[in-house]
């Protein structure tokens, strides 16, 4: 979960769905600039700069930052003005934080379900990169669904042609899987300092490349900068998503991480 929009995320045991479809507070506040603008990882690499924690209950977050010298603990029911305010110290720039409950700010707004990715994935991504870990690729990818059991890059089979819905089960939520996510320039820094790797994303292009599975929908890529794939949220009722649901998809069912 990621109830900021390009801040630290939180790990939860279960979810339910917000109205359109997204995981319940996952990008529910974003900031905006003057021009209602994001001001987010891919237009200001300060962000990384700033750390925020979560309370076991998800209800109260506590932002700290160098240039503010204080954190500020932010109840995720009050009206933001005040974040707004210490963010702009931090940024030391104007922001304003809006928040959005029926579905929160998702990247795609197409596909505004949970992004998905399998841990086996992100291990062998982490190998491109002389001294990168699974950690360090997780947190440089934000996604919000990690599958273990299956070989690298088994959830491009997640998604098929153009137009086209690839359904599957997690649990008893039914999902459709859309298209593989286009990456920007967030996954080349480093999630906690904004470090960028050069070459980043030259290398990951030409390894994806490589390494697409035989099987997989070649066509859905324009370019080789994508991972995760990106979902709509079919049938959730009052089901939430839970850590340990199994992915069914044909016959072969997967242990969500």
């Amino acid at each position: 979960m990621y109830p900021f929009k390009s801040f630290d995320g939180a790990d939860v045991g279960s979810v339910a769905f917000t109205m359109r479809g997204g995981l319940r507070n996952d990008r529910a506040f974003a900031l905006f600039d003057a021009d209602g603008d994001y001001v987010n990882g891919k237009r200001e690499p300060n962000v990384h700069q700033i750390r925020v924690q979560y309370d076991a209950g998800l209800t109260v977050a506590t932002f700290t930052c160098a240039a503010a010298g204080r954190p500020f603990s932010f109840p995720l029911d009050d009206p933001p003005d005040r974040l707004a305010a210490y963010l702009s110290q931090c940024l030391d720039r104007a922001v304003s934080v809006r928040r959005d409950d029926d579905g929160g700010f998702p990247d795609d707004a197409r596909a505004p379900g949970p992004t998905i990715v399998s841990q086996a994935t992100l291990a062998e991504v982490a190998s491109w990169f002389d001294g990168l870990t699974i950690d360090d690729m997780r947190l440089r990818v934000r996604a919000n669904i990690e599958l273990a059991g299956v070989p690298p890059f088994w959830e491009d089979g997640l998604f098929g042609a153009a137009g086209d819905l690839v359904r599957f089960r997690i649990g008893a939520v039914t999902f459709g899987g859309t298209n593989p996510c286009a990456r920007c320039v967030v996954p080349s820094r480093d999630a906690l300092t904004g470090a960028p790797l050069l070459g980043f994303a030259k290398r990951f292009a030409e390894r994806r490349a490589a390494t697409l599975p035989a099987w997989a929908d070649r066509s859905r890529f324009d370019h080789y900068y994508r991972l995760c794939v990106n979902t709509r949220t079919l049938e959730a009722g009052s089901h939430p998503l839970r850590v340990g649901d199994e992915l069914s998809l044909a016959e072969q069912p997967r242990a969500v991480r």
